[in-house]
């Protein structure tokens, strides 16, 4: 709960959420989730397999909603349409904790997959399954250790830049303070606001130099197109610190690099012991060599980030299974056209197999009169099947070029219209999931120092969340005691003990009363009920 508390669960609820006067109010239905979120309990439906009477003492009461509750509540919720802007005031107030690295936006998109048959959702390239599926994109961005700070979604597949250029960069341009002035950045030329790091799909010199020039926005990626290898003599071995407090020695060099036709950016390679060479590029001109290789490889904690929010917090649900309508007069791409597309590509392969077939069949020296009419017959039906595909690939290209490649979706034939899967309901659960996962983060990151293997913390945290514990109200001395039953080991006896002298220095009040939370790790009782 501390850790709920200071990540903001509550603090802004009242301000953008009301619900009708009830047994259950805001603050009863936020504890609930984000607890069944921390449980892995995925869906509001699993519910059922909980006991509510257990986990309602947790939030105070003598039980948590029943599934049909939270779904009503949630409709409430999301029919306030405040999601977004709770989502701005978050991400505010967790600009100013201490142990952010400033300065540093990782952006990547994650593809929620749809299988349902209320519309139907245009296809996108699914890199896990590595196919092209239906469904939404939500584009995330977080801080340079996988910490997340908000989330956008959409049902177009236009594509990383698209949605960078028209609500990231205005979101964050809005929202985070103490940028430069402007003064500032007439004085230096090579000073950021922030910089914006991403994988090869934001690969885009157009896109480097607009928003170096008109928004003074760095950019980092990976170099779509490398040249030839570098000379192995420009390579020197340099400490890399990364933001885990690691330290590795590795390979680099660096050169000033014309990308594009008219954009200088800074590239550095990373040799690696097989020889590869790793090109990163970067509008940033100020960061040295070495913080800027840990800047770039510390995106691989975005990639960590989805895979554990997957397994363990299930983003991928669907929490609602009501459609909205788009905007009739966005861009997509025209059916017609991504047809002609895939019959070109096609005919493009089997054209250049036959091609190749056709030069691959030779005719060997002495060789009988029956040999030569064998050969001239395979090389003239080859030959004839090669003029047909030719011939073919002509006229789709032809028709390619006068076919639209974007249409407006209010042009969109009947059967390829769609509509949105509502979003308001997965924003609130989102945010209540980024809330727990930064929660969670906290508190392994607390006991990682006295932990052998710090890797292993989130694991003990889980098991402590499983953990049977006592509550005990004491309203003489204003406390709330919770007893936490003994772990598997002594050694994660002592951490949880740790952990809860940590916690007791945050001095947290339980919501809606003057009890302090205490904790503490107990073994077992005595007759007259002291703990020991």
């Amino acid at each position: 709960m501390p850790a709920l508390l200071s990540n903001g669960l509550l603090k802004h609820t009242r301000k953008y959420f009301s619900l009708p006067q009830g047994f259950y109010s805001i603050r009863h239905i936020f504890l609930s989730l984000s607890f069944l979120i921390l449980l892995r309990i995925k869906t509001i439906e699993s519910i059922k397999n909980v006991n509510p009477g257990e986990l309602g003492k947790l939030i105070g009461l003598d039980r948590i909603p029943e599934i049909r509750t939270f779904r009503e509540k949630l409709g409430i919720l999301s029919d306030q349409k405040n999601s977004k802007e709770w989502s701005k005031n978050l991400f505010k107030s967790w600009l100013r904790e201490k142990d952010l690295i400033k300065g540093l936006f990782y952006l990547d998109g994650h593809v929620r997959v749809y299988h349902g048959k209320q519309t139907k959702l245009p296809k996108r390239y699914v890199a896990r399954e590595k196919l092209c599926l239906r469904g939404m994109t939500d584009y995330w961005v977080n801080d340079a250790i996988g910490r997340p700070f908000f989330v956008l979604t959409t049902p177009f597949n236009s594509g990383l830049l698209s949605i960078l250029k028209s609500d990231i960069i205005p979101w964050l341009l809005s929202e985070i303070p103490d940028q430069p002035s402007e003064e500032e950045l007439k004085l230096n030329p090579y000073k950021s606001r922030f910089s914006i790091i991403f994988d090869r799909e934001g690969y885009s010199p157009a896109c480097f130099k607009e928003l170096w020039e008109k928004y003074r926005i760095s950019c980092y990626t990976y170099n779509k197109f490398p040249k030839e290898d570098w000379r192995l003599e420009e390579f020197e071995e340099r400490v890399v610190k990364y933001h885990s407090g690691n330290e590795v020695k590795v390979k680099l060099a660096e050169r000033g690099s014309r990308i594009g036709k008219k954009l200088w950016m800074r590239e550095i390679r990373k040799l690696t012991d097989s020889g590869h060479q790793t090109s990163l590029i970067s509008t940033d001109f100020e960061t040295s060599m070495e913080v800027l290789c840990t800047n770039m490889f510390a995106r691989w904690s975005q990639e960590n980030f989805f895979k554990y929010m997957r397994e363990n917090f299930g983003i991928d649900r669907l929490i609602a299974h009501e459609t909205t309508p788009v905007d009739d007069t966005k861009k997509v791409v025209n059916p017609q056209y991504r047809k002609l597309e895939s019959e070109i590509k096609s005919i493009s392969q089997k054209l250049y197999r036959k091609t190749a077939k056709f030069g691959a069949i030779t005719l060997e020296e002495k060789k009988g009169t029956e040999e030569i009419k064998k050969y001239a017959a395979e090389k003239a039906e080859i030959k004839e099947s090669i003029e047909l595909y030719s011939n073919q690939l002509d006229k789709l290209k032809e028709k390619r070029k006068k076919t639209q490649k974007h249409i407006s979706v209010s042009e969109l034939p009947k059967n390829e219209k769609f509509s949105s899967l509502d979003s308001e309901k997965k924003h609130i659960m989102d945010n209540i999931k980024m809330i727990a996962y930064r929660a969670e983060t906290a508190m392994a990151n607390v006991i990682k120092p006295i932990m052998v293997k710090p890797k292993e913390s989130r694991t003990l945290i889980r098991q402590i969340y499983n953990t049977e514990i006592d509550l005990e109200p004491d309203e003489e001395n204003q406390r709330l005691n919770v007893l936490l039953h003994c772990q598997s080991n002594e050694k994660s006896n002592k951490i949880a003990k740790y952990l809860c002298e940590k916690l007791n220095e945050t001095e947290v009040t339980f919501p809606g009363t003057n009890l302090r939370v205490f904790y503490s790790v107990v073994s077992y009782r005595n007759p007259r009920n002291q703990v020991l």
